[in-house]
């Protein structure tokens, strides 16, 4: 309400002081107030001197705006509180409520120190206003050149305008500021509604406020009544419960119930220390003190004997009485004790089983159908053993022990794991010789050494033993990982779960199982490399092509070798493995294989003059000598014309098969992966596993690079020489004919049927011979060579106006057949020659222009202005002269 009676009372013309704290948006409202009378003047209190408009008013103040200062003090709101004591005016024309007018100099109120400081500077501004201009009286009286007055006046004369200028513009506002005031005017009564209700509701809040305050404070006091009394019952309950169990374990003792006796002792312990440090200070004390004398002595006793019965039914072998005390030992707060001690009765078991089964796997029968995986099948029975063993235990541990006490169980189990498994490798390594054989491989794959070489199929039993063991130990980790992590995950939270993963982690890859796995994997891997690239040079050498069939047996060969490698190293679960693999596959497709490919592409198509066939075979032997000096892959020798076609043809189908064989492994390979290592694979492992996928694609675009160099080099030595002098023949036929002439043509065709006679049998041959694949990419190549000679061909003849007709049902003649023979659009590459033969139909020059330029339509032109031209002059009726007037 101040902040509203304060704006009101400056709109009618008073100036105001208003000591209470104002908004921002009032604020500049009682500086528009004052602007609009400049007399007037509104002052904020001294909490907002800071700001930006207080330092405005100040400044206005200043300059002179006002008039005679009035100070109102807005704390009463209605002459019906007035006291005639208080000696103050009231003015009801002040605005809404009494504002009260105390005179230039205010009495002991509020805003003392506003007001004075107002009252101070008022008879300054009243000087200031009766001299409005910039230019003094008493400058102009000390004036005494013409020029200066002159000067002077002119500048009087300026001010005069500006304040004419401004008095118009706060004249033309009068209306507008006097319909604002009368609006300000017919809201007085709402704000004393508005008061009222504000004042009831300020009422209802405070009465609302109290009442809640008395119902919290009672809530607090019945709270803390709560408290005391389960604090008193919870103290009642530990004291009877001591005094029970007290009686409970000797009772339990005597009749050698260790389980109820532990029970009570586990019930003592639980027991709030403080507690029974409150009881032990009260009126019962002595015989709070002789419960917990008795329970001590108790306590010690049952550890005692427990362990000494856990250690007979262990001597005894007996598992229902091992279980019996096993669940005992927490119960006692035994907990690290009592897992120990399960653990090495169970490694026990253990141990002896895995001897036994050593045993019958170094003296089983050799001829037995599993003999060449005893080994890691005597692994596999020991791992599955363990397994068993967790699985069966798991219950009674989380039961009675807790969640996270399965990891030191699993610890101890795993100590035994690494022993007996070592052994089983020792085993494994000693009778199948595998150093020895690591050795002789390393050795042949240096070539430094001389010696004996191990014939790959003699690796092939020993590569699948080793592999099958590293899946049987992965599938044993993940089993413990799996059963670990769920553990600790019911009873964790986030952070706990952390730190265990940790442990969980440095526990599986730094056990002795998982070193010796790696170690197995290590030497493995060479001797997977050693076999594929032997087997693959076996493949080559011993390399096949019976007739009719249009690949040789290499690559069938070849990619079975592969992908049995590459399947062997994906079985064994190991990541580091699989990518090793896909790399020396990789290798040995890029380097090797595809080296013997293109050598014997080298060799060329067989050309078709005496001296080319002489070259050929020259470079063939010469490359057969020094693959062979070198130690390389041997290539197929040429002992005929027709048996060195054949034997390219052979070899590109090989390399289109070779490409799409690459791609089909690879697409083969991230399935399988994606179903093997689906779950705890980290990012890293995925992206290297990605890296070595990309390396195929990258293999098998490189075979797709050389079939199309082989398909160039055949397009070049078969199908080009015979092609060109086809198309040139097109010369020796006249287009520039009459009528009879094009009629004779139209029964006896002199050209484009004969072509496609030659065409057909030149492409039967590679039909029959080539995949459809190759057929169609010769076919395109082929298609491609036809159009480039036969435009460079019309460009050098003449036409009639027949003769362009008789070539337009020719090249159609030519396109339909060609479309015939392949799966792909030829048209396109006709699109020139098309377009020629558009032109020469035409019936006289101008009318290319009905499909030139907008014209077009949907026709596309290849052929560019300076072509067009060209192509019209092979028009012998078109004068050269229509030609150069066309604007194309």
């Amino acid at each position: 309400m101040t902040r509203q009676i304060a704006v009101k009372a400056l709109g009618i013309g008073k100036n105001v002081v208003c000591e209470k704290a104002a908004t921002a948006v009032d604020s500049f409202k009682m500086v528009a107030a004052a602007r609009y009378y400049p007399q007037l003047l509104s002052i904020m209190g001294s909490s907002l001197r800071f700001l930006p408009t207080f330092v405005a008013m100040q400044k206005l103040l200043l300059e002179g705006y006002v008039g005679e200062v009035q100070v109102c003090d807005v704390r009463v709101y209605g002459p019906s509180l007035l006291d005639e004591s208080y000696g103050w005016t009231c003015e009801e024309l002040m605005g809404g409520g009494g504002l009260h007018t105390i005179g230039k100099i205010p009495g002991k109120s509020d805003v003392s120190y506003v007001g004075s400081k107002m009252a101070d500077g008022s008879s300054v501004a009243v000087r200031r206003c009766g001299s409005g201009s910039a230019v003094s009286m008493d400058t102009i009286s000390a004036l005494t050149e013409l020029e200066d007055l002159e000067n002077v006046y002119q500048q009087l004369c300026s001010e005069e305008n500006e304040v004419e200028a401004e008095l118009d513009r706060l004249v033309a506002q009068e209306s507008t500021i006097h319909t604002k005031m009368l609006a300000l005017q017919r809201m007085g009564p709402k704000l004393q509604l508005i008061e009222g209700d504000a004042s009831q509701l300020s009422g209802m809040i405070t009465f609302t406020c109290s009442l809640a305050e008395n119902v919290s404070r009672k809530v607090r006091q019945l709270d803390l009544a709560k408290t005391r009394l389960y604090n008193v019952i919870q103290r009642t309950d530990d004291i009877l419960d001591l005094k029970f169990c007290t009686d409970g374990v000797q009772t339990a003792l005597r009749n050698e119930d260790f389980e109820q006796a532990a029970a009570h002792i586990h019930r003592y312990l639980s027991l709030d220390q403080s507690v029974i440090e409150l009881s032990r200070q009260g009126e019962e004390s002595s015989s709070v003190d002789a419960s917990l004398v008795l329970l001590q002595e108790a306590e010690q006793k049952l550890k005692v004997i427990v362990s000494e019965k856990l250690d007979e039914a262990v001597a005894a072998v007996d598992l229902a009485q091992v279980e019996r005390f096993f669940k005992i030992f927490p119960l006692l707060g035994l907990h690290q004790q009592g897992l120990s001690r399960f653990g090495k009765y169970l490694c026990a078991q253990l141990a002896a089983k895995a001897e036994e089964n050593l045993i019958l796997a170094t003296g089983g029968d050799v001829g037995d159908k599993r003999a060449p995986l005893k080994f890691a099948d005597t692994l596999t029975l020991l791992l599955e053993g363990i397994a068993r063993v967790i699985e069966t235990h798991q219950p009674i541990v989380e039961t009675y022990y807790g969640p996270g006490h399965l990891y030191t169980l699993i610890r101890h189990l795993q100590e035994e794991c690494d022993k007996q498994s070592q052994k089983i490798v020792e085993k494994f390594i000693q009778q199948r010789g595998y150093h020895n054989k690591f050795q002789v491989v390393q050795n042949s794959m240096l070539k430094t050494l001389p010696g004996e070489r191990t014939e790959p199929r003699e690796l092939d039993p020993v590569l699948a033993e080793v592999t099958l063991m590293n899946a049987r130990a992965e599938l044993y980790l993940r089993f413990l990982r799996r059963r670990m992590l769920a553990d600790f995950e019911v009873g964790d939270i986030q952070s706990i779960t952390k730190e265990h993963q940790q442990n969980v982690e440095k526990l599986l890859k730094h056990c002795q199982l998982s070193r010796t796995m790696q170690e197995l994997i290590g030497y493995y891997i060479p001797m997977e490399e050693y076999y594929m690239r032997e087997s693959v040079n076996k493949a080559v050498t011993m390399d096949s092509y019976e007739k009719g069939q249009l690949t040789s047996s290499m690559v069938d060969d070849c990619f079975y070798i592969v992908k049995k490698c590459i399947s062997r190293a994906l079985s064994s679960s190991s990541i580091d493995c699989l990518c090793a693999m896909i790399n020396h596959a990789n290798s040995v497709l890029e380097s090797d294989f595809r080296e013997v490919l293109f050598n014997k592409l080298r060799q060329g198509f067989p050309a078709t003059t005496l001296q080319d066939i002489q070259r050929g075979v020259s470079s063939a032997v010469s490359l057969m000598q020094s693959s062979l000096q070198q130690g390389k892959f041997n290539t197929m020798g040429i002992e005929s014309t027709e048996n060195a076609k054949a034997a390219f043809l052979v070899t590109l189908n090989n390399v289109e098969v070779c490409s799409e064989n690459i791609s089909t492994l690879k697409r083969n390979l991230e399935n399988d992966c994606g179903k093997l290592f689906t779950q705890g694979t980290s990012s890293v492992e995925q992206a290297k596993i990605e890296s070595c996928l990309s390396d195929l694609v990258n293999t098998s675009t490189k075979f797709n690079d050389l079939l199309q160099e082989g398909l160039t080099e055949l397009n070049t030595t078969a199908i080009k020489p015979q092609v060109k002098p086809w198309i040139s023949s097109f010369l020796s036929i006249s287009h520039n004919i009459e009528e009879d002439e094009f009629n004779d043509y139209e029964a006896n065709d002199p050209w484009v049927q004969q072509l496609i006679v030659n065409l057909e049998q030149l492409m039967c041959e590679f039909k029959m011979a080539l995949s459809p694949v190759i057929y169609d990419t010769l076919t395109c190549l082929m298609t491609t060579l036809i159009s480039i000679e036969l435009e460079k061909t019309v460009l050098k003849c003449s036409f009639s106006r027949l003769g362009g007709l008789q070539f337009d049902k020719e090249l159609r003649s030519l396109v339909a057949y060609l479309t015939t023979v392949t799966t792909w659009t030829i048209r396109d590459k006709f699109a020139r020659l098309s377009q020629m033969a558009i032109i020469l139909n035409l019936e006289r020059v101008t009318e290319i222009l009905d499909y030139w330029g907008p014209n077009s339509g949907p026709l596309t032109w290849r052929l560019t202005p300076a072509e067009v031209r060209q192509v019209l002059a092979l028009r012998i009726d078109f004068r050269s002269e229509d030609i150069k007037r066309l604007r194309l």
